[in-house]
């Protein structure tokens, strides 16, 4: 197939693309800095309808992952790249008459703040999450999931915590703060946690592409299907860095009711940089959420093919 794909320019965007021509297909990338990968680019933002447009032209399917992932920042940026942009993806890709498309999303989009124990997907629902970015991946979800049945298949798969080699999420952030000394585990650290090493999720996206007309109108979870605690993980990271883990512990409450000031000074002062810590961070690091993987794999005819263990090695390697 000719597929698109948009933001390829991070980790886990270019690990989809360089997947996809593994597998045989045709690949255009589309982002606002170059990806260096190589296959025809399209440099541009998805909130630019032609140039979305431009970039749908003559694709089978499209693979939609550009975002705005930030902990904070303004309702009226997530509303434009995550809601509007999604919108400009799903309308263009229907023009055009691309036949599959797959949305990225995230299990935060039915993140109510609860813990999610072996559950399945459950409905994105934008009035119970926790944060701009979670409100905007559920409501462009609902978008995307919500077209006219029959005139294009579509998915969302949201893989959990996505991590590996070069990561600048999960990764860079745990590594900075374990650096400086500020890495604090919040409450006791037991919570089991899902995460997804990024060759298995790009393998689970390149998969629900080709078999979209199983899992058309459908939103599945994907991750490795090994949780482990909050402090294990942690830790892990920061032995793969070479870097002490963390010792110091601070209580579920305290760090929620910081999360909540902390937001609003920087959402006064329009700071741009990661906060210390916020609600939904608060909320993630203290609850349980770990996915049941059986109905994924069976739909995707997909399994994991690197284990933690074996991914932790890896980062440690290009440590």
């Amino acid at each position: 197939m000719r597929i698109l794909v948009t933001g390829a320019s991070g980790l886990f965007g270019r690990t989809v693309a360089r997947t996809l021509t593994q597998n045989g297909h045709v690949v255009r990338v589309m982002q606002r800095r170059p990806s260096y990968l190589d296959c025809e680019e399209i440099l541009g933002s998805v909130t630019d309808a032609r140039t979305v447009e431009r970039a749908t032209v003559g694709q089978d399917a499209v693979v939609h992952l550009a975002a705005l992932v930030s902990p904070t920042g303004p309702w009226r940026d997530f509303r434009e790249v995550n809601i509007g942009g999604t919108q400009n993806v799903l309308d263009t890709s229907r023009n055009a008459g691309v036949e599959r498309l797959i949305y990225v999303s995230s299990p935060a989009v039915a993140h109510a703040g609860s813990a999610q124990v072996g559950t399945a997907a459950l409905p994105a629902d934008p009035a119970t999450t926790k944060s701009h970015y979670a409100r905007s991946k559920a409501m462009a979800e609902q978008l995307v999931l919500n077209r006219r049945r029959g005139e294009i298949l579509v998915a969302a798969v949201r893989p959990h915590l996505v991590w590996g080699p070069g990561d600048e999420q999960l990764v860079r952030r745990i590594v900075e703060r374990a650096a400086q000394g500020t890495l604090r585990l919040v409450g006791s650290g037991a919570a089991l946690i899902d995460s997804t090493y990024v060759d298995n999720a790009a393998d689970a996206i390149a998969a629900s592409v080709e078999r979209a007309d199983v899992i058309d109108g459908r939103a599945l979870v994907v991750s490795n299907g090994e949780p482990r605690t909050v402090a294990e993980l942690i830790r892990s990271l920061c032995h793969a860095a070479g870097l002490p883990e963390p010792t110091r512990r601070v209580p579920r409450w305290t760090a929620k009711a910081a999360g909540s000031t902390i937001e609003a000074i920087w959402a006064m002062a329009r700071i741009t940089k990661d906060p210390p810590m916020t609600r939904f961070l608060a909320e993630q690091l203290s609850t349980a959420h770990w996915y049941d993987q059986r109905e994924t794999q069976r739909l995707l005819d997909w399994t994991p093919r690197v284990s933690i263990a074996e991914g932790l090695e890896r980062l440690a390697q290009s440590y």
